[in-house]
């Protein structure tokens, strides 16, 4: 299951409501599919400290959750992470919703009263989520965590929602204490320098692009 796929499950409640009704889910989820091409090897990142998005192959993936994302990345190619990650068009949310119900792993609601009842996804198989928060309880315990697994923990830190969303997997962690075994995560990633650049460069993206903004907005307002 791809991260993108994996993280939308982690952001929606089993009523097919969002763990939090605030948090920029579209920054979180136009992320992850970034980090699934990287994987891919379909993109690449520079090493500036905000990172250019380099296409290196447009071959299609065959995936239709990646290749959406894909096609907006040929045409914004070289671009930098931070502006990647805000552009809606890199968003598969509409495909990722598709897949899942495909594979019967979520329903979709449609919306009710001229839109002012959202769409909602909620829960028929439950057991992809349960396997993946599992995977989550044991890396925040302390077990090496995979790309996929520093990724999800990245980006849902990166969206200030992981003390929400994993907080039955992380029970006794105090919010401070989460984020440092996250940022320890990220650092053990195994797989190579360049995935290893690609989960540090999104998680610091998403915390100028979303956090740090939602600061000081609610700062000067007070």
């Amino acid at each position: 299951m791809l991260i993108t796929e994996q993280l939308f499950l982690l952001l929606t409640r089993d009523d097919g409501k969002p763990v939090n009704a605030f948090a920029y889910n579209a920054y979180g989820l136009a992320a992850a599919a970034i980090a699934d091409l990287v994987l891919a090897q379909r993109i690449s990142l520079s090493d500036d400290k905000d990172p250019r998005v380099h296409v290196v192959s447009s071959e299609p993936t065959g995936d239709r959750v990646l290749d959406h994302a894909l096609n907006r990345l040929r045409e914004r190619d070289g671009k930098k992470l931070s502006s990647l990650v805000q552009d809606g068009k890199v968003n598969p949310e509409t495909e990722v919703v598709a897949a899942l119900q495909r594979a019967g792993v979520v329903a979709v609601e449609a919306k009710r009263y001229l839109g002012f009842v959202p769409e909602k996804r909620p829960t028929l198989d439950p057991t992809p989520e349960r396997t993946v928060r599992e995977r989550l309880r044991a890396v925040l315990a302390g077990s090496t965590p995979t790309v996929q697994e520093a990724t999800l923990l990245s980006i849902l830190q990166g969206l200030d929602v992981a003390h929400t969303a994993l907080k039955e997997e992380a029970p006794g962690m105090s919010k401070r204490d989460l984020k440092k075994r996250i940022e320890q995560a990220a650092g053990e990633v195994p797989e190579g320098t360049a995935v290893a650049k690609a989960v540090e460069a999104l998680n610091t993206v998403l915390l100028t692009s979303v956090i740090i903004p939602v600061v000081v907005s609610s700062g000067g307002s007070s």
